[in-house]
């Protein structure tokens, strides 16, 4: 029986086309590595370590469909490598917001009257910080889809953590309008209007979002927060117990650098409250 010298000779010549590929990918020429690269494959189709340099430089060059789509191939081919399990984990990690980004707007290109894919560009815009390319895409979504409440949330929850409360009401009303069974959108525009200084209409939104999940720790604790803010003591305790009933550590966590309760700090009740439940000193043991 005689050898395959063919097939052992594509093999050889693949893995040499290979090696320069990584060469020239070392030196930056990145479009000359991907002709290495594509060169191994032709001459040997189930080389994964070609399919997998392939995806790395593509993914250098930002080209994230062509990079999985060679990620996977190399993890078909060799499905028990970790090796190749880590690199798609790896791009996946790094760069998947990127490739979202990019299939999102290839989506809006291909429909530009998409509210869907605005709205999910706008989420991962904010994922990645890029703030005012978020507000856009939500803006986008909103003209599209005017009944779609959740565009709007996103919105609004984006204009609270800059501060601006005053058009997130705009865009919470809006939203509970929409969805009266929305227990977030109640609880934001709670907390908007507490900081706005709107305290009756915060309490009447706090009270919808109770009706909805009384028991959540958040809500409690930021009627609390509205209580001390509008100095109605008693009542601020009551539900800041109730938060600390759920979870005592967090609160904790949460009233050390939150200014709503500055008006109960040095309250023996206050303080009675937050020292209730800790943990004591480590206790010494004795001997017989």
């Amino acid at each position: 029986m005689g050898r395959d010298t063919k097939g052992q000779d594509k093999t050889v010549r693949s893995d040499e086309h290979n090696s320069r590929g990584i060469e020239l990918a070392d030196r930056g020429w990145l479009d000359e590595a991907i002709k290495e690269f594509k060169k191994a494959i032709d001459l040997d189709p189930a080389s994964a370590h070609a399919h997998d340099n392939l995806a790395t430089v593509y993914s250098e060059k930002k080209l994230f469909a062509q990079a999985l789509d060679e990620y996977l191939t190399a993890l078909k081919l060799e499905p028990e490598s970790p090796t190749a399990h880590y690199n798609l984990a790896c791009f996946l990690a790094t760069h998947a917001h990127e490739m979202a980004v990019e299939q999102y707007k290839e989506a809006i290109e291909l429909d530009p009257e998409y509210p869907d894919a605005h709205l999910n560009l706008g989420m991962t815009y904010a994922d990645l910080d890029q703030r005012e390319e978020a507000k856009g895409e939500f803006k986008a979504a909103i003209e599209l889809d005017p009944q779609d409440p959740l565009a709007r949330h996103e919105l609004a929850a984006m204009l609270m953590d800059e501060g601006d409360y005053r058009a997130a009401i705009t865009l919470l009303n809006e939203v509970v309008r929409l969805e009266p069974e929305n227990y977030e959108g109640w609880l934001d525009l709670g907390i908007s209007y507490a900081q706005k200084g709107f305290y009756q209409e915060a309490e009447r939104c706090y009270a919808k979002a109770r009706e909805l999940n009384p028991d959540d720790v958040l809500l409690n604790y930021n009627v609390a927060a509205l209580y001390s803010l509008w100095e109605r003591r008693a009542e601020a305790l009551a539900s800041l117990r109730k938060a600390m009933e759920k979870d005592a550590s967090k609160v904790r966590s949460w009233l050390s650098a939150d200014p709503m309760f500055d008006g109960l700090k040095g309250a023996p009740e206050f303080e009675d409250l937050l020292a209730a439940g800790k943990p004591s000193g480590p206790h010494s043991l004795r001997g017989v």
